[in-house]
């Protein structure tokens, strides 16, 4: 069985899972994240996704050091508790995975539209009031083309493509601080709480924001350094997202009064052309959001193709989403996947990237029940495995995590707070009934494939 290249470094894993978690989100919802909350509410909310993925990612630092395979959860789970979890775990992670990537065309082709305005020629149709050109949606088409030719050509070439852009994006963040804490006023700042409907409208959005941190797991296959350093990136890149997150919606709040926030086509853009005194400034920052989609869209294709390109090797997904490229030994049709699917969602406008953040927010809470579940069973069925690292508090660590998780999960419920529209629950529900139709169908066409084989396909790979 051919095996993917094992290139990537400490710093590599690291660029790949900061640059994942942090992409074009931040510079299009941090000042929609302060309007609804405030400036405190915001903050608390995503300290408060902080914590619950520091609860989950510690479960990654055990797992994943302790079961370093391409495809991560759908490992995990499979070992653990068997062939349908293992399906339900792999189909949350690149449902999950799969809502960012379906929003990052739309945010390109609002970003370049931002510093030129793109002829509006080729009329489709309106989605929630945006009106959707074919000039528009092929922009963001071309990067989708881009960054699937990225992923095809090898992990070397993302990890570059992902270390160029996070600098970028990293200094234009660093600039819009400064700038906001320079030229700003701390009267913008309020409201700093608004209601508990707002918190709650924030709140449903953060996990979404922080889902990038388990690229790790599944580029472990593919990692070149000592499995005790896995936990200390999984618990860093959280940290580093969540100050990120939590600086720009600071920023966004000093730089810029309140109607300027709220009118304005691009938030945090038009934040810092105010603060700045300019134009020019607002397109600046767009550069550095143009960078952080880059990131996020790279390192999404790349975390999708390895989960379906695992779950293909352990035949619960047809056998030709795990071919890999004869020249670049890459998972290609995982990769072509996954860019299809991102080119396509350009059509729909940029009306429709809160369906994208909402939905893929939904199917991370299922991945990280899945993998909470994962750890638990594997301490008790496993107990000899080899941990690098394992959890010292293991039993309150685990029930913080399961409480923390379900209570965001209750938000999305139709009894919740803030629950998912019909549109969000319609590409859950058609995405896992064809996710499991296929896993049923490989279930069947693959009989005489014994348990066995598949977890030595998924460790082999």
């Amino acid at each position: 069985m051919a095996r993917l290249d094992k290139t990537f470094t400490s710093k590599d894993i690291f660029a790949l899972a900061f640059g994942t978690m942090v992409g074009w989100s931040w510079i299009m919802l941090s000042g929609i994240w302060a309007n609804n909350a405030g400036m405190l509410g915001a903050v608390i909310a995503f300290a408060a996704g902080a914590v619950m993925c520091i609860f989950v990612g510690l479960a990654y630092a055990e797992l994943t050091p302790a079961l370093p395979y391409t495809g991560g959860s759908v490992v995990y789970s499979f070992k653990a508790m068997g062939y349908w979890p293992s399906v339900i775990a792999g189909l949350a992670a690149c449902f999950s995975y799969i809502g960012i990537i379906a929003l990052e065309g739309p945010a390109f082709a609002t970003a370049i539209d931002y510093i030129i305005k793109i002829p509006r020629i080729g009329y489709l149709w309106t989605v929630c009031g945006f009106d959707v050109y074919v000039s528009w949606a092929l922009i963001g088409t071309a990067g989708a083309v881009v960054l699937t030719w990225v992923n095809i050509r090898g992990a070397s070439m993302t990890a570059v493509f992902q270390k160029t852009a996070n600098f970028g994006k990293i200094g234009v963040g660093v600039l819009f601080v400064f700038g906001g804490l320079m030229h700003g006023n701390t009267e913008y700042v309020t409201p700093l709480f608004t209601d508990g409907k707002g918190f709650i409208a924030t709140l449903v959005m953060v996990p979404a924001m922080f889902v990038g941190f388990d690229v790790i797991p599944q580029s472990a296959g593919e990692m070149n350094i000592s499995p005790k350093k896995i936990p200390r990136l999984l618990i860093i890149s959280i940290l580093a997202s969540a100050a990120w997150y939590i600086l720009m919606i600071f920023a966004t709040c000093i730089s810029a009064p309140l109607d300027v926030r709220l009118t304005g086509e691009i938030p945090v853009a038009d934040a810092m052309a105010y603060a700045f005194g300019g134009m020019f400034w607002g397109k600046v920052c767009i550069i550095g959001a143009l960078c952080g989609i880059i990131t996020a869209w790279n390192g999404f294709i790349f975390a999708c193709a390895r989960c379906l390109y695992a779950m293909s090797n352990a035949r619960m997904l047809p056998a030709f989403l795990g071919k890999l490229h004869p020249k670049y030994n890459t998972p290609y049709i995982a990769v072509l996947i996954s860019g299809v699917i991102s080119a396509a969602s350009c059509f729909m406008g940029k009306e429709a990237i809160s369906w994208f953040v909402n939905a893929s927010s939904f199917g991370v809470i299922i991945l990280y029940i899945m993998d909470v579940l994962a750890l638990i069973f594997l301490r008790r069925k496993y107990p000899e495995i080899k941990r690098p690292y394992m959890i010292k508090r293991f039993t309150p660590v685990a029930l913080a995590a399961i409480i923390a998780v379900v209570a965001f999960g209750a938000l999305y419920m139709p009894f919740g707070p803030s629950a998912l529209s019909a549109i969000e629950w319609s590409f859950a529900v058609v995405w896992f009934a064809a996710g499991f139709i296929l896993a049923l169908w490989c279930r069947f066409r693959y009989k005489d494939v014994t348990m066995e084989e598949r977890e030595n396909a998924l460790i082999n790979m």
